[in-house]
């Protein structure tokens, strides 16, 4: 099976260097803007808003991080760049999303832009380098009420005023086998440390190898709240997966006597060429990195497709911890 990837995977592709050690860091995450510095969406269509705002056409690439969306609340995030691929941290941005050209619009959704950093201890060779992504724009909040296409435009706010740009269209329920929220977790087998003879290497492509891989998802699911993380450093097309990781070690050691935290790889023998393992096609990936949080019930209580920060696991961790 061929994977597919979130559309910001064409704009980071760089490989990247360098890792270290020192004190913590502060949240560095940037809050949403205000709603109100954005057009209202009452009474108009995306057609309106896209042509008759008074916006103007922006130059830089708003590219979803995510492609499995369900019907009800989601979480969507998002990168922006430059046409020549250079990461935009600092953009004002607010979405809009509308089912048809005629149906009602939801909007404007400000985006928080959360930070990818952590701990210079947790940062991976390779988490510095170029083209590395170091932050990730998310609306915490989307309500898609029907499967199928949506239409989707962004908003920012510009030097010389507000510019709008067309955004790719979220498809609603087009992966219906990725395990939902309130959904009991596959049970899958995922290599442990012991299983290797403690050459980690064979299990991750991290470097160095991160500490996920002390037990069995398997053994562990219904009796431990787990937290699941597919993903694979050094393979990663959206390169996000390394910072992923990254965040979830860091995350990990704080709270490894509360939850078993898990790193499954992506490709049978960390090769492409050889297909995806079969822990990823039995929760029905099409993308990676994804992490799943799984209550001591075997539930899974939230999911997280693509790039996210220290602050946004850690709150995503209450719901297992609390459910557990």
């Amino acid at each position: 099976m061929k994977f597919r990837f979130p559309l910001w995977a064409l704009a980071i592709f760089l490989p990247a260097l360098l890792a270290g050690c020192g004190d913590a860091v502060e949240d560095p995450s940037r809050p949403a803007p205000a709603a109100t510095e954005f057009p209202s969406a009452q009474g108009k269509t995306i057609a309106d808003l896209l042509h008759g705002s008074g916006a103007t056409p922006t130059d830089l690439v708003v590219a979803p991080a995510a492609q499995t969306f369900d019907v009800g609340e989601n979480r969507y995030p998002f990168g922006v760049f430059t046409t020549g691929n250079e990461q935009v941290d600092e953009a004002d941005v607010a979405l809009y999303f509308a089912k048809d050209a005629s149906s009602p619009v939801q909007g404007p959704l400000p985006a928080a832009v959360s930070s990818l950093e952590t701990k210079p201890a947790y940062r991976a060779a390779g988490s510095e380098g170029p083209g590395e992504a170091t932050t990730v724009y998310v609306v915490p909040r989307v309500d898609f009420d029907k499967a199928g296409p949506w239409l989707a435009i962004a908003m920012l706010k510009g030097e010389n005023g507000l510019e709008v740009s067309r955004v790719p269209s979220p498809d609603v329920g087009l992966y219906p086998k990725v395990p939902s929220v309130g959904e009991k977790a596959p049970p899958i087998h995922t290599p442990t440390a012991d299983d290797v003879g403690g050459d980690l290497k064979q299990i991750d492509t991290r470097v160095p190898p991160d500490q996920m891989h002390q037990v069995d998802f398997a053994d562990v699911v219904g009796r431990k709240p787990v937290v699941l993380v597919f993903a694979t450093p050094a393979l990663c097309q959206s390169r996000v997966c390394g910072p992923v990781v990254d965040v979830a070690q860091q995350v990990a050691d704080q709270h490894r006597d509360e939850v078993d935290f898990i790193h499954m790889e992506v490709y049978n023998g960390n090769d492409p060429s050889k297909g995806i393992r079969p822990q990823l096609r039995a929760y029905g990936l099409q993308t990676e990195p994804w992490t799943f949080l799984i209550d001591s019930d075997g539930v899974v209580r939230d999911r997280i497709e693509g790039a996210y920060g220290v602050f946004e696991l850690e709150k995503a961790l209450g719901t297992i911890l609390s459910a557990g």
